[in-house]
């Protein structure tokens, strides 16, 4: 990529869409577009191919997608596997009839199957059954890998298909409802804080920011406790959805920006085939992860040393675990010369850091 090449980071707002985009502006690069949902329905094939035609962009990253939590992967099943296809499908069809000179397709570590040997390494890929509760999901980021993957066979692009661990980090979702793992447990450590120190103002202030099924910060006291109450925050207590006891590997998004603009302006879809020296071509996405991890209940004994919350975690194990373990075999990505740099400890206290402040 030139300085100068036009590049549509699509999803720009979103959690790893903003990290691209400070990282571009980082190293220099001076034409980056981007669309809001409301200046650009990305499920809207016409509306897409309107803007490519109109903006020609020359780069695309898609980091743009319906994302979420166990909860959310549980409750909308269908708009997880639709919306994210919808999309898929509208923005890879308008990069090759609009002669886009590289897109990179951002998918997630949950393609993988349930009880896949660890770490996941990219060749495990369909060998067994999915993880039930992010299955639409999942199956929506494999048709998306298969669709990169299918227009450079046939019609010779330059697509990359990138495939991260767990993330977190600036702009993130914190809505407890549709948030992913990391992001729910600090703001419900930050909840259960306040509330166990009775510091209703700093609830309130809280849901004024971000309402939590439409109770925000003018809501009668009893509401904001009875939300609280829902999300497992209680008096001296705070119990969280599983047993505490699977595997996960988390990377920042600052580190998941690095190792895309690094992969786009290095790694093109044929020095993958040449590094795998592949009979049939398949598998061709790369892992992007940090390759080591944890298991949730030590994540949370982190977060809750960062929040400063005293009270007794609990587990409910009623609730689902999800994969047991996930953790991505990275050694591709480091034989193409990448590695992450920040560690979780040091990454969680920026993240929260970043959240009291705002």
């Amino acid at each position: 990529m030139e300085k100068s090449s036009k590049i549509y980071v699509a999803g720009h707002k979103g959690l790893v869409g903003s990290a691209i985009v400070r990282n571009l502006q980082s190293k220099g690069y001076t034409n980056i577009i981007g669309r809001t949902h409301s200046e650009l329905d990305l499920t809207d094939a016409r509306a897409v191919d309107e803007f490519f035609s109109k903006e020609r962009p020359e780069y695309v990253f898609l980091a743009a997608a319906k994302v979420g939590g166990i909860m959310a992967n549980s409750l909308y099943r269908a708009d997880f596997i639709m919306i994210n296809m919808q999309i898929q499908c509208a923005v890879i069809s308008a990069c090759l009839k609009w002669g886009v000179k590289k897109l990179m397709f951002l998918g997630s570590s949950c393609i993988y199957p349930r009880d896949a040997k660890q770490p996941m390494t990219e060749e495990a890929l369909l060998t067994s059954e999915l993880e039930y509760t992010n299955e639409p999901y999942a199956i929506a980021k494999i048709a998306g890998i298969k669709m990169c993957e299918s227009m450079n066979i046939q019609h010779g692009t330059n697509y990359i298909a990138v495939m991260p661990t767990n993330l977190y980090g600036p702009n993130d979702n914190y809505d407890l409802e549709k948030s992913h793992v990391l992001p729910a447990m600090i703001r419900k450590m930050h909840l259960a804080r306040a509330y166990d120190e009775g510091r209703m103002d700093a609830i309130r202030a809280d849901f004024a920011r971000r309402p939590v099924e439409g109770v925000d910060g003018d809501a009668d006291e009893a509401d904001i406790i009875r939300i609280l109450n829902k999300y497992g925050i209680q008096k001296g207590s705070l119990t969280l959805w599983g047993t505490g006891t699977p595997l996960r590997e988390f990377l920042h998004s600052d580190d998941m920006a690095d190792a895309c603009v690094y992969l786009m302006e290095n790694i093109d879809f044929k020095d993958i085939l040449k590094e795998r020296n592949m009979k049939e071509i398949r598998n061709t996405h790369i892992n992007i992860g940090s390759g080591t991890e944890l298991h949730i209940a030590d994540i949370a004994a982190m977060v809750k040393e960062t929040v400063g919350f005293k009270g007794e975690l609990k587990w409910d194990s009623t609730k689902p675990d999800g994969t047991p373990r996930k953790l991505m075999d990275v050694s591709r990505l480091a034989r193409l010369g990448w590695k992450y740099k920040i560690h979780l400890k040091e990454g969680i206290e920026g993240v929260y850091k970043e959240y009291t402040s705002k």
